[in-house]
């Protein structure tokens, strides 16, 4: 019994490895994307040293293909013109709607378990959500979790209609550009993710000292790497195990991982994203 256990075992096993094995054959590259929640110069280094790291662990060859708006990082999954992608909370859930189901969440950064926004003036009359009132605010891109659903969500909690109660709503396309508009003073106030922000503070990028935030969000589940749901299951499982192994013990790990704004990669699962659709329903977003 023992024995017929160990061969159906690896019977499995080597019809995982031929059929990632099938896969690569056919397609020779892993096509990967990202939501643009940054600028195409900061993308590109992020993404970098991810690909040669995925090549050595997957041994297949990696590119790397930005994409223009959120829409289109959803539109090229949902086609399987990309095999792996950064999504947002928010855009992984409009490319499960969009795909019927067919996209799977394969690891989340430690970080995205809680994530924040922080909301930002040069005012210094602004203290609190309430004090927007009137005033132009900028959002980050329309699809944006940290930049645009999850802040609006909350300020409708807060009892402030944006389209009703502030001057002008403005959408910026990325949380760096929105803080680049509220430091230049096009907007009174902003709101962007707050892996952004510390980093746009610790580069020198933005003087706090000037531009300074004024409220932090409640915690919400936010970005992940995405694949499709016809990506074979042993591709899915190694690429898992690839951002799993990722450790500040090594100086390519450390590397990765800094430029990720990330502790660790740890494992999700859709249903860590059923709070982000039901706000989305809520703000009239979906």
């Amino acid at each position: 019994m023992r024995d017929r256990t160990k061969r159906g075992f690896l019977r499995t096993l080597c019809a995982a490895a031929l059929c990632v094995a099938g896969w690569a054959q056919a397609q020779q590259v892993l096509r990967v994307t990202a939501i643009p929640d940054e600028s195409p110069t900061e993308l590109a280094r992020k993404a970098a040293p991810l690909v040669k790291y995925l090549e050595s662990r997957l041994g297949v060859k990696v590119e790397f293909t930005p994409v223009s708006d959120y829409a289109a990082a959803v539109e090229v999954v949902v086609n399987r013109k990309a095999d792996l992608a950064w999504f947002g909370g928010f855009t992984f859930v409009q490319a499960q709607i969009r795909s019927g189901g067919k996209v799977i969440p394969l690891v989340q950064r430690e970080e995205d378990e809680k994530f924040r926004s922080v909301f930002i003036t040069t005012d210094p009359a602004v203290k609190t959500l309430a004090d927007l009132k009137g005033r132009d605010l900028s959002f980050g891109a329309a699809s944006s979790t940290s930049g645009h659903l999850m802040p609006r969500s909350f300020l409708l909690q807060a009892g402030l209609n944006p389209e009703k109660d502030f001057h002008r709503v403005a959408y910026s396309g990325a949380h760096d550009a929105t803080a680049a508009a509220v430091a230049s003073g096009k907007v009174a106030a902003g709101v962007l993710n707050i892996s952004v922000w510390e980093r746009l503070v610790a580069d020198h990028k933005v003087d706090p000292a000037k531009v300074r935030v004024f409220y932090t969000t409640p915690a919400f589940f936010d970005y992940n790497w995405t694949v499709h749901a016809d990506m074979p299951a042993g591709l899915r499982d190694k690429i898992s195990a690839a951002f799993l192994a990722l450790n500040r013990d090594t100086p390519e790990g450390r590397e990765i991982l800094d430029l990720q704004r990330a502790t660790r990669f740890v494992p999700t699962r859709a249903d860590n994203y059923q709070g982000i659709e039901a706000a989305a329903r809520s703000a009239g977003l979906l």
